[in-house]
């Protein structure tokens, strides 16, 4: 038996090994080990740098998007799933009300008010089982947020590689020969994580699409409750405004 388990934890590690091999780690990413340093390249003219200069706004926009990633993981976190729980515990205290009313009109032995019960008590379950799969939509939607954040750090950090490379091209070109820099480092670093961002980009996807799944099984339920209900309710559907967005 432990021989077999010694098997079992080499192989999860050769998997871990060819994963990483190929861009396809999903450990946390990190700074970049290495920067070229803008005063080597502060004398060479404007017009020289344009792929430094397009490759820097390319960082900027992309570090923006990190930061909006999670601000947007951070409130669904933090403000739309306490109120989703709050509701689904609100929801429960409505279907033990129904029950008792159930109970008490079944007491009565008036069939009109157990009738009116019965209806009062499909209403409530119906209700709890919106609110619930509500929450298992919403949590699901923070999975994917949180995978989106992941991949827009992996695309910020492919962003100032490239910056990086930009920079050490030019200054390679132009003869410069800082002590102690490798040129051959940086576009190997670029490629690495071009490969991680990549990676990164297609998990989003598989994560989406799971979040996908469980919105169209909140809204069958909710459907159900609100023709339960009588009225349509107006719950905020965060994935309404992302479907056709880069998130």
């Amino acid at each position: 038996m432990r021989s077999h388990s010694k098997i079992f934890a080499i192989a999860v590690l050769a998997v871990g090994v060819q994963l990483g091999a190929c861009g396809g780690s999903d450990t946390p990413s990190g700074p970049l080990a290495k920067h070229f340093d803008d005063m080597y390249i502060a004398a060479i003219p404007l017009d020289q740098k344009q792929s430094v200069v397009q490759t820097q706004n390319d960082w900027s926009v992309a570090k923006m998007e990190n930061a909006k990633a999670e601000a947007d993981y951070n409130e669904v976190e933090t403000e739309k799933l306490t109120i989703a729980r709050n509701d689904v515990k609100a929801s429960h205290l409505a279907v033990d009300s129904a029950i008792s009313q159930k109970k008490s009109a079944e007491a009565s032995a008036d069939m009109n008010r157990v009738n009116q019960a019965q209806k009062d008590l499909h209403t409530a379950e119906s209700l709890q089982k919106a609110s619930e799969a509500r929450v298992k939509y919403l949590e699901a939607y923070r999975d994917f947020l949180k995978r989106y954040w992941r991949y827009t750090q992996e695309n910020m950090y492919w962003r100032e590689a490239q910056y990086e490379n930009a920079k050490a091209q030019l200054g390679q070109k132009n003869g410069i020969a800082p002590k102690g820099v490798s040129y051959d480092a940086f576009p190997k670093q670029e490629q690495d994580r071009a490969k991680r961002e990549s990676a990164a980009r297609q998990r989003v996807e598989s994560e989406r699409s799971h979040a996908m799944a469980s919105r169209d099984s909140w809204m069958r339920a909710q459907e159900s409750a609100d023709r339960d209900n009588g009225h349509p309710t107006n719950f905020p559907d965060p994935m309404v405004a992302k479907a056709g967005s880069s998130q």
